[in-house]
């Protein structure tokens, strides 16, 4: 009898010890490439923080940085205004 929970405990320990070995999940850095705006906010330590790219001018990021720990930065996947393509111009004969 013994015997048997010798293994089950040692899997237990195992399993146990390979949980708080691995790093907690991180928040994944996303920027939306549909805004140009992007709000960075800190979360306590020097390297956390988080994107929120959800704004189109730096006023309006601005405005809800105001009173946080924020800041509002360029979103450097900024896909451009969606336009519709025009009429290819035809070179000019000289």
């Amino acid at each position: 009898m013994e015997l048997r929970r010798a293994p089950a405990t040692a899997t237990a320990l195992t399993i146990l010890a390979a949980t708080i070995a691995l790093p907690a999940p991180a928040r994944a850095q996303t920027y939306d490439p549909s805004y140009p705006v992007c709000l960075q906010i800190y979360q306590g330590g020097i390297a956390d923080f988080y994107f929120e790219c959800r704004y189109q001018t730096m006023a309006q990021c601005a405005a809800s940085a105001s009173g946080r720990s924020a800041q509002c930065v360029v979103n450097p996947y900024y896909g451009g205004p969606k336009t519709k393509p025009g009429k290819r111009q035809r070179p000019q004969q000289y």
